[in-house]
């Protein structure tokens, strides 16, 4: 993992303790087995009409809570399961929780991204990924392709694939690809975030969202970097400027809030992505407490075919924190130093000092 988690400190720790007394989570609420079934029954019999706002849209407004330890690709070890018993999800928790547990992991064998003798940066108390599977049960956020994992890379992606690989083990042995602040990735930079999108794909904290409305547009505010973009919703067409978060327009279909965007920059905050990304987000209240995300992500330099994932987001009472990403203030100008001091030790034949 990169520097960005200890930048900001103070304002993770803010979201853990949200996050820690937040009374619900992706997995389910507290209601008993009973109470479940009988609010699936009225549901089914009689379907949620969503609260509308002054101008008469569905109204999705509110902080909504997306963390999951839910993948994004089904595990290659669960083959065609689409779905967890619920045995099996408190099974795979549990396995999963430990597996990503910082603290258990030893530096000389590696584990997770980290490769033997890489750096593991934090520790457990910073990261606030989510403990529990969707409420769907679903073993993967991707639906489609059916068996739950990302498309065939296209020969480019395969190759920018392994050049990704790489650069990722030469960062973690000390050795980044730092010729300049343009080498080092977007979220470094603080110019896109981990999770924030687009799309929104849960990370390893600041996993919250606000939306707000006003008639004619609809703000999407990531707490992650806080990011914020402002949708247009009457009808004119992309713009021409490429930006780092594409450009955003939007519609109603029905209850549905659908948001298309292209003209990114250069890749998205997805890993694997590129310029040529065009992306379709859904976003729809199914009740009170649950706002349904689904994203398409359509990228022809990158994948062989579009794919999907669903995320269910769990409605939050608690407020987005400022998150102050500074990085591109402190971090950035540390690691262009250290390159340039490996550079010079390399050409004197001797090891750059550690002071």
């Amino acid at each position: 993992m990169s520097h960005r988690f200890l930048a900001a400190t103070s304002v993770v720790v803010l979201v853990i303790v949200a996050a820690l007394i937040k009374p619900g989570n992706l997995a389910g609420q507290t209601e008993s087995a009973t109470k479940a079934t009988a609010a699936k029954t009225v549901a089914a019999a009689k379907p949620w009409t969503p609260p509308r706002t002054p101008d008469g849209q569905p109204d999705l407004q509110g902080v909504w809570d997306y963390r999951t330890i839910t993948p994004l690709e089904r595990p290659k070890e669960l083959g065609t399961k689409a779905f967890f018993t619920e045995e099996e999800a408190a099974k795979y928790e549990k396995t999963e929780n430990q597996r990503q547990n910082r603290d258990l992991i030893d530096p000389e064998t590696g584990g997770l991204q980290y490769p033997p003798g890489g750096v593991v940066p934090y520790n457990e108390f910073w990261y606030d990924r989510g403990n529990k599977v969707a409420g769907t049960k679903r073993t993967s956020l991707i639906v489609d392709p059916p068996d739950g994992r990302l498309p065939a890379w296209t020969p480019e992606g395969q190759k920018q694939a392994e050049l990704r690989a790489a650069a990722e083990r030469n960062d973690q042995l000390g050795h980044p690809a730092a010729d300049s602040w343009e080498d080092r990735p977007l979220q470094e930079r603080c110019l896109v975030g981990l999770n924030a999108g687009p799309p929104m794909v849960p990370g390893a904290y600041n996993n919250d969202v606000q939306l707000l409305q006003t008639p004619g547009s609809v703000v999407i505010l990531n707490e992650m970097v806080h990011s914020a973009r402002v949708v247009p919703l009457d009808g004119r067409p992309h713009g021409s400027i490429r930006q780092w978060r594409g450009d955003s327009v939007g519609h109603w279909e029905g209850n549905t809030l659908v948001v298309d965007t292209t003209n990114f920059r250069r890749e998205t905050s997805l890993p694997g992505s590129s310029a040529n990304t065009h992306l379709i987000e859904r976003f729809t209240r199914t009740d009170a407490n649950t706002l349904l995300y689904e994203f398409t992500v359509d990228d022809p330099t990158m994948w062989t075919r579009p794919w999907t994932a669903v995320i269910p987001m769990t409605k939050s009472d608690d407020p987005i924190y400022e998150y102050a990403c500074h990085e591109g203030n402190y971090a950035m100008s540390g690691i262009l130093a250290g390159a340039r001091a490996a550079d010079k030790a390399a050409a004197e034949g001797s090891k750059p000092s550690s002071k």
